[in-house]
């Protein structure tokens, strides 16, 4: 299916979206990627979202991007004698470890680990940053508290830690199970959620072992300091704003969002900017207009592909969320200012041969008339280079391996198409100039510019480029053998 954009829109599944009628309308609409949110649902249902994703994919013909969402460990207050309390400013709070129920003096906090991490001064925000607490002195067991912003404060509401690094694996005993389980299923890529650190990365990727991409949600301040090693060991990076709109403040994350997204885009590994974007969306048919600049700036940005949450899964209006998506980026993309955004925020990079060759296609195709890029590639890495260029004209990304094909669903720009395999760059030159004419990308009397690795099927090895005509019986002569 393809779409009149280049960003992708990844829209997450849930009550309001888990029929096939309504998968079937959201990917229509403009879903290339759906997301599969583990914090909520069974295994059972996971797995009939997956199911009927895999349908409607064979129905249409294309390659639909499916990425499974862990929920990470998640740090919760206990409860509370009867009504949460209200805690007023300047007020002393204790959090402990002691399970009797709370009151408006303290309450539970059964982390110990956050109390190993503490020090004096640091802040603790419960309820999403509602109420804040600075932490006045602390032991193993408790840390005493001063009351900062306050308000009402009940049952197991999260807490966030910003100031320190917590001493927490990113994945939980249930996130663990679930990795396993999204695995065997045949997810392509695989959210790692409370991430600080590249060995958090590392570790998912050992129990993984190859059957997913790994994205990394950097949602956390310590993920933002170490981003760069993050982002070496990760295949692909989540912006989750929410956290970091409650660990930081909130006028930092503007220019944090700009940050990542174009270290994602100098690295040719994918970058998706979640949360909030359509909020309004969940309750209303219309967003409002600071939301609406709020995805077109994502756009100007570079960003591979802009996230639906709750606006998708649960709201009144998925539909039209995706729809609305699916129509900013359109007009975004059509602006002559964002191709001048996009080009002047290219990251020239020319240091392999590879490198050269996507650059090369890029350039020829942007000033020829050349009509697509058609790119051969076995793990996605030639499609991956040539999406970090940015070009004008659109990516055909041909493989003879759905998994990847899958994967690059998330990928801007790159229009995925399943292949045979070849073994002779002719061959590889013939089904790309038959899938450009089929798809509709050229006609018989365009051009195309192919890459390719010769020897075919050795991953990472863009070496071959050609300017071919879309004309068979031209692509003969010139190459008779």
């Amino acid at each position: 299916m393809r779409r009149l954009r280049n960003v992708k829109i990844v829209a997450t599944l849930g009550p309001a979206s888990e029929t096939r009628e309504v998968i079937g309308a959201l990917h229509e609409a403009g879903a290339d990627v759906f997301r599969l949110n583990m914090s909520h649902g069974s295994h059972d249902e996971i797995r009939e979202k997956h199911r009927i994703i895999r349908e409607i994919e064979k129905e249409t013909g294309g390659a639909i991007g499916i990425l499974a969402d862990l929920q990470g460990p998640k740090l919760r207050v206990g409860v509370f004698e009867g009504v949460g309390p209200t805690l007023e400013v300047g007020a002393a709070f204790r959090l402990d470890l002691d399970e009797t129920p709370g009151d408006v003096n303290r309450v539970c906090l059964p982390h110990p680990e956050i109390f190993a991490a503490l020090e004096a001064g640091a802040s603790l925000l419960v309820n999403d940053g509602k109420i804040r607490l600075k932490v006045r002195d602390c032991g193993p067991d408790f840390a005493n508290c001063e009351v900062v912003t306050g308000g009402v404060i009940s049952n197991r509401k999260g807490v966030n830690v910003p100031d320190v690094l917590l001493p927490l694996a990113a994945l939980s005993e249930k996130d663990r199970a679930d990795l396993e389980f999204v695995c065997e299923l045949g997810v392509d890529w695989l959210a790692l959620s409370f991430v600080q650190r590249p060995e958090d990365v590392t570790e998912a990727r050992d129990l993984v072992k190859g059957r997913a991409a790994i994205l990394s949600k950097i949602e956390k301040p310590a993920a933002v300091e170490r981003f760069e090693a993050i982002l070496e060991v990760s295949d692909g990076i989540m912006v989750a704003r929410g956290d970091l709109g409650v660990e930081l403040p909130v006028q930092n994350v503007p220019p944090i969002q700009k940050r990542l997204v174009r270290k994602c885009r100098a690295a040719a590994k994918p970058v998706i900017v979640a949360t909030q974007m359509l909020e309004s969306m969940i309750e209303s048919p219309i967003p409002t207009r600071a939301e609406v600049s709020d995805v077109a700036t994502a756009i100007y940005e570079g960003a591979d592909a802009v996230m639906l949450s709750a606006e998708s899964a649960a709201g009144d209006y998925p539909l039209e969320a995706v729809a609305t998506m699916d129509n900013v980026a359109q007009e975004v993309e059509a602006d002559p200012t964002y191709t001048q955004i996009i080009e002047s925020s290219r990251t020239a990079v020319r240091t392999t041969v590879a490198d050269g060759i996507v650059a090369a296609a890029r350039e020829i195709a942007e000033t020829t008339d050349i009509k697509a890029i058609c790119c051969f590639t076995q793990s996605g890495t030639t499609a991956l280079l040539t999406a970090r260029e940015r070009p004008r004209v659109p990516i055909i990304a041909l493989s003879p391996l759905v998994n990847t094909a899958r994967r690059l669903a998330l990928s801007w720009g790159t229009n995925c198409i399943i292949t045979d395999g070849h073994d002779r760059f002719k061959l590889a030159v013939l089904s790309a100039a038959r899938s450009a004419l089929s798809e509709g990308y050229a006609g018989p009397e365009d051009h195309i510019v192919v890459t390719a690795g010769v020897p075919f099927n050795v991953p990472g090895s863009t070496n071959i480029l050609r300017v071919a005509p879309c004309d068979e019986r031209l692509i003969y002569a010139s190459d008779p053998e």
